[in-house]
């Protein structure tokens, strides 16, 4: 089995993991779970978002957060602290908290992009043009999301997944996320993405962001893993899904990927004991459905 020697695990619970909840977390509570993340050895947090609170009321404390986090570790070049942005005022409001590294969604869905930022995919990628424009020092990381299916149209053709990445490309995007927002993917639909986006821009850096609603997070993670792939979006717990897309669960999770990638010899640069750690904190701190399975094994037989 060919794998990498070491991948990068980049924390989206702060995020993803918490915007979809019934109940909002304190601000404290985030930045000590942010905190407890850091000490366990993650160095890619995905902070928060810059949305308008009407659209995503759980992450109304964005600025809070952000400028917090980035100002008590500045300095730290082993640090990247990133947000998702929708628009130039969102990458404007990241710039103000010390944000550098910015994700701009875009869907390869039609339908769930006017669904989840009300635009045509067309006015998302002028959007995109406006903030590689508005900030040239800004790393700006495109999402593609709905990459592996969409929850309104179903199975999306690989083409309209090239042609998205080729626009972020020719804006000076460097960067791009494969996105299987409702956890549709399957190994070989993820092998064959992977190695098609791979081969027809082998000058741009992937990751993928695997959600696991029907059990395939760790499956198609693995098959990434073979394809190259050495970064990782996943969720502690487990927590996570996007509050415009029907049917959507929650993220692969962090500790069930570092407990298969630990055992089988792939480092990630994580310290097991503070990872649980931080999933206990969730635990006991965030309402919230954890959907992983290490946090429903045995402690004594499984943890650290």
């Amino acid at each position: 089995m060919k794998l990498p020697e070491r991948i990068t695990i980049a924390e989206v619970g702060p995020r993803d993991g918490l915007q979809n909840l019934p109940d909002s977390v304190p601000t404290e509570i985030k930045l000590t779970l942010i905190e407890k993340l850091i000490a366990a050895g993650i160095k890619n947090i995905e902070l928060t978002a810059f949305v308008h609170p009407k659209a995503i009321p759980r992450l109304a404390d964005s600025a809070d957060v952000a400028s917090a986090i980035t100002e008590k570790y500045r300095g730290d070049a082993s640090l990247l602290f990133y947000a998702l942005v929708p628009n130039v005022r969102g990458a404007e409001n990241a710039a103000r908290c010390g944000i550098n590294t910015i994700s701009v969604v875009i869907s390869v869905s039609e339908a769930h992009n006017r669904a989840n930022v009300n635009r045509t995919v067309a006015e998302s990628i002028a959007g995109l043009k406006d903030i590689t424009g508005a900030f040239p020092d800004m790393n700006v990381r495109l999402d593609a999301a709905t990459a592996f299916g969409c929850p309104f149209e179903g199975d999306i053709p690989f083409e309209r997944v090239l042609s998205l990445i080729d626009k972020g490309a020719a804006l000076g995007v460097r960067e791009a996320v494969l996105c299987d927002t409702i956890g549709i993917a399957d190994p070989m639909r993820t092998e064959a993405l992977i190695a098609l986006v791979r081969s027809e821009f082998p000058e741009l850096k992937f990751a993928v962001h695997l959600h696991d609603t029907r059990g395939t997070g760790l499956a198609n993670s693995l098959v990434a893993m073979q394809c190259g792939i050495t970064e990782f979006e996943t969720s502690i717990g487990g927590l996570g899904g996007c509050p415009f897309a029907p049917g959507a669960a929650g993220n692969t999770a962090t500790e069930d990927l570092w407990n298969m990638t630990e055992r089988m010899g792939v480092n990630t640069g994580l310290a097991g004991e503070k990872l649980f750690e931080a999933l206990d904190f969730v635990r006991d701190h965030i309402k919230g459905d954890l959907a992983s399975r290490m946090c429903k094994v045995n402690a004594a037989a499984c943890r650290p």
